[in-house]
């Protein structure tokens, strides 16, 4: 495959695990007064801006994306992702990436699994398991090859991340910094992030145009504009730049609207076009 066709594709598989990983987040832990809606979205995805040498010409693809679960039993996130990128020239690479995870309702663990394939060939598999022990967060992985190692206490996973988001939003606060485990790319990484939380949206301001039109159980909730940029650790000194940054519209129930994917020279933005909003099985 083209090569520049082919980094494309890694870094959009690689950071829309992470956008999976934070609408997952939309399911927040225990403690925090938040009705969750298990439901079920579909994002149709388009190029919204490309500029400097990467030479994007269109990106089109959709994003599945079902969620379910409660505190006591755990989140489940099932997502599909494909998408086509075109860098001219005749040269499409066809991305299908999908991805399961689960995680603990109090965080205490959490589980990723993931394919990713390029024009219909597998191009990398994560498996694996992070859990809190004490003073650290021990994971473990299967795939792409057996391996385990530590990482510090403060490493928050996505539900909790999101959580943290939601509570941050409800008292009026506007930034957030945390060190975000997620399980993208080879399940090794672990990102800095800087969470920017926007304006509080009433519930009696205009409607939008897309799914979440007409949602009764979306009525009267409040939504805040969240970006959340991520920075790689290694990079040390100096004002660092963003890998990527995701932007979206959070309701007061965890339904995600208006995503936007930001690699800096080329932006995705995701519309919601379908929503089903399910019954949430309560606790015991």
């Amino acid at each position: 495959m083209h090569g520049r066709a082919a980094s494309l594709v890694g870094l959009t598989g690689a950071a829309i695990i992470a956008a999976a990983m934070l609408m997952i987040g939309q399911a927040t832990a225990a403690g925090a007064a938040v009705t969750l809606a298990s439901h079920r979205a579909v994002y149709d995805l388009k190029l919204l801006r490309a500029q400097g040498k990467r030479g994007l010409e269109s990106v089109r693809g959709r994003i599945l994306y079902d969620f379910s679960g409660n505190v006591c039993d755990g989140y489940v996130l099932q997502f599909r992702q494909v998408s086509e990128l075109d860098t001219g020239e005749g040269k499409v690479a066809l991305s299908d990436l999908r991805a399961s995870t689960w995680e603990e309702g109090h965080a205490k663990d959490f589980r990723f699994n993931s394919q990713n394939y390029v024009n219909d060939t597998m191009a990398n598999t994560v498996d694996g398991r992070a859990e809190r022990h004490g003073d650290k967060v021990v994971v473990g992985l299967a795939k792409p090859k057996p391996e385990a190692f530590d990482l510090e206490s403060t490493i928050v996973f996505p539900t909790e991340h999101m959580r943290l988001i939601i509570e941050a939003a409800r008292a009026g606060n506007t930034m957030l910094e945390f060190p975000v485990y997620d399980g993208s790319e080879n399940g090794e990484r672990v990102y800095n992030t800087l969470t920017v939380i926007g304006r509080e949206v009433g519930a009696d301001e205009p409607a939008h145009d897309d799914a979440t039109v007409g949602q009764e159980a979306l009525a009267g909730l409040k939504r805040w504009p969240v970006t959340i940029s991520y920075f790689d650790r290694t990079t040390k000194g100096g004002e660092q730049t963003p890998v990527y940054a995701i932007s979206f519209q959070i309701y007061e129930n965890g339904v995600s609207r208006a995503l936007v994917l930001d690699y800096g020279d080329f932006a995705v933005s995701g519309e919601m076009s379908q929503l089903q909003i399910n019954p949430s099985r309560p606790c015991p």
